[in-house]
């Protein structure tokens, strides 16, 4: 089959998200579509590195951004830009209505065994350096991707090879219908200037996106300008400065009017500042609990790290967590209203089945643990069974204000609306790790592609220590429907299958069938922005509220 793409695969929404490969996030879905091919305009960046100031320094052509990080490298080859870079171009890319449209592909193929990929590329690209990009380049960022083993996943890739200067073959070693989110993952670097010291300094950062990286003070600052090689549309802001901030600091520099734009959180947003406007991106960014399925039989991880939970082992005990749980109540208290309700870890996708939204039912929630046997039968408040009490410890990661926030309402819901007795703490990452297979945690994901679900679900990737399935859940229907869904010749064949695991009328992942978690809140991701400045169609944000703000910034511009 063979598929061209202009504006193909509809989708999207993050991150832990996530990783790439068959463990990638990116957008969904491939309509049918023409070849397109663009005509660069070449545009000097005429900025000023030495000025880092905002709209007033600007000449309404630069940005001043306050930022939450920076990166310990720029090289797509370890992981950075998976969520869109400015910097580098991909194979495909997600646009602001969340679908995959052409980047540096005209057009691709599948072989009916869905195991080799073949990329059509455009021919008059150049990198930062004026460098040719050609398909060797492409084949080279993938096998050296693969080979550094890092963050990217792609154990699915057998090779990938230049065919000529326009085409490369990815030969897989299993079919992965999510492959194509890798495509827009990974941005392509240059072969003739890639060495060990690759994106370790704003010299050795050599991309072929919208920008270029031209100044990099670790931990305090880094500036982006506009890339005069670049083959399509010059972007109107021409530089952009990065002001690495805590979020007390952001707020202070956006009151003083020293950023344009400042990444804030529920807690700060409820505060206005004079000639800004807070902007709420919508995301898939979302928090729950993760319950672990299994009981408490004395086994442990490899590690030796304690698995199971007589309470959570029971269905009844993680459904009435799902069901008495008022989720409004939860965006209200703890996030200022800045939140959506969440069902699942891809509400609003094209693979998710709107038949797991469940609303709150209180008597519901009781008469599940009544037919269950847990019962108040001291009339202390707090129910029990077999004398074990219904109680347990909710972790959260120590110093996450949002989680802990989320965590209490959840605890203290429990306890007025079910007879729950759940004690909130802050744990380390490390004990984190040692202690989630056998614990309730507050946990946080939120990708662009299907594959989390696979990795949150599949019984292959019960009990790992990569935070997706802690639960411990199995379930061969759900394997069923995973295995069908990746083995599906297209994304939109699969969406039946994806949704199916979800939820079949019977049984499924979601709250309403085997709720391994119980999902609350997609965060809202926050921004203080001046008035006058259009950040664009932002897309569905994944996990994280930093990068994905910029992988668009070539849309942004002054009114």
């Amino acid at each position: 089959m063979k598929r061209k793409i202009a504006a193909v695969l509809c989708c999207l929404a993050m991150t832990m998200s996530l990783l790439a490969g068959c463990t990638s996030g990116g957008a969904s879905g491939t309509d049918s579509a023409k070849e397109t091919k663009q005509e660069g305009k070449e545009v000097s960046a005429g900025a000023d590195a030495s000025e880092t100031k905002g709209s007033e320094a600007s000449g309404k052509s630069e940005v001043t951004i306050g930022f939450s990080n920076d990166t310990d490298s720029w090289d797509p080859c370890t992981g950075f830009g998976y969520t869109g870079s400015p910097l580098y171009s991909s194979l495909v890319k997600v646009n602001g209505d969340d679908k995959l449209e052409n980047d540096l592909a005209t057009e691709y193929s599948v072989s009916e065994d869905a195991l080799t990929w073949t990329f059509k590329i455009r021919d008059d690209v150049v990198f930062s350096n004026k460098e040719p990009l050609k398909a060797s380049d492409v084949a080279f960022t993938f096998n050296t991707t693969k080979e550094k083993a890092t963050y990217m996943d792609l154990t699915m890739l057998e090779n990938c090879t230049a065919k000529d200067d326009t085409t490369v073959e990815f030969q897989l070693n299993k079919p992965c219908v999510t492959f194509i989110y890798t495509a827009a993952q990974i941005g392509i670097v240059p072969e003739k200037s890639y060495s060990d010291k690759f994106g370790l300094s704003a010299e050795e950062t050599v991309g072929s996106g919208p920008y270029k990286l031209t100044q990099w003070d670790k931990g305090q600052q880094f500036i982006m300008e506009a890339n005069e090689n670049y083959y399509g549309e010059q972007p109107a802001i021409k530089k952009a400065v990065f002001l690495v901030q805590e979020e007390d600091a952001r707020f202070v520099s956006a009151k003083a009017g020293d950023v344009d734009i400042a990444l804030t959180s529920a807690t700060i947003a409820a505060n206005e500042i004079e000639g800004m406007h807070v902007q709420e991106v919508e995301s898939v960014d979302n928090r729950g609990i993760t319950l672990p399925t299994v009981p408490d039989e004395g086994r442990t991880t490899e590690d030796g790290y304690k698995i199971g939970n007589n309470i959570t082992s029971d269905v009844n005990v993680r459904k009435a967590l799902c069901y008495g749980i008022d989720r409004e109540k939860i965006i209200t208290e703890a996030l200022n209203g800045f939140a959506k309700p969440a069902y699942t870890e891809c509400d609003g996708m094209p693979w998710w089945n709107e038949e797991t939204v469940i609303e709150t039912d209180v008597d519901l929630a009781k008469q599940l643990l009544e037919e269950a046997g847990w019962k108040d039968e001291d009339n202390d408040g707090i129910r029990e069974k077999d004398g074990t009490k219904l109680a347990f410890n909710l972790m959260y990661f120590a110093g996450d204000s949002m989680r802990q926030a989320v965590a209490m309402s959840v605890a203290n819901q429990a306890k007025e609306n079910m007879g729950f007795d759940i004690t909130v703490e802050g744990v380390s990452a490390d004990d984190t790790v040692k202690r989630m297979f056998s614990e309730p945690m507050i946990m946080g994901w939120g990708s662009d592609s299907p594959m989390t679900s696979y990795m949150l679900y599949h019984s292959s990737n019960a009990g790992k220590t990569d935070f997706y399935n802690p639960e411990f859940y199995t379930s061969e229907k759900t394997d069923e429907y995973l295995d069908k869904a990746m083995n599906s010749v297209s994304i939109e064949d699969s969406y039946a299958w994806w949704q199916k695991a979800q939820w079949d009328g019977e049984t499924g992942t979601s709250m309403r069938g085997e709720a391994p978690w119980a999902f609350y809140v997609n965060m809202s991701h926050l921004y203080y922005v001046k008035d006058g400045l259009d950040i664009g169609k932002q897309r569905i944000h994944a996990h994280g509220a930093a990068w994905p703000l910029v992988a668009n910034l070539a849309e942004w511009t002054w009114k």
